[in-house]
């Protein structure tokens, strides 16, 4: 699956995601879009705090761990009806060498996780000036 393309080439593509010591892990939802400096991958994961998050870059692999607070139990109380399921997040990306990993940021709010991953220097376009 090509998730983002830069001239033919794949720039950010998901990677299968194993099961990680038997654990069970959702895919999160993603928005990728492509500026001239930068890409930005929005993951959509809700019920993951901050502190919950973990984001590692390992041979040009983007992995993203999100650790939902398990649900509140009520006491004397039980649960009638749920429908998001009990679970982490786990979402993998190959990053092309053109990515400057050393410069990637990370925000998150309202259970979206923001990432900016810049362009090196050296592949974003540029404006020759001529002179006489």
């Amino acid at each position: 699956m090509n998730a983002v393309a830069n001239q033919d080439q794949q720039t950010v593509r998901p990677q299968p995601i194993p099961h990680e010591r038997e654990r069970e892990f959702h895919v999160p939802p993603v928005n990728i879009v492509e500026s001239n400096d930068h890409y930005i991958v929005e993951a959509d994961l809700p019920g993951v705090a901050k502190e919950g998050l973990e984001i590692t870059v390992e041979d040009n692999e983007l992995t993203i761990i999100g650790r939902r607070t398990d649900f509140q139990e009520v006491p004397n109380a039980e649960v009638l009806y749920q429908e998001s399921r009990p679970g982490d997040f786990r979402r993998v990306f190959e990053l092309d060498p053109t990515i400057d990993t050393s410069k990637i940021n990370a925000k998150m709010q309202q259970g979206v996780l923001t990432l900016t991953l810049p362009k090196a220097e050296k592949v974003k376009p540029r404006k020759i000036s001529v002179t006489d």
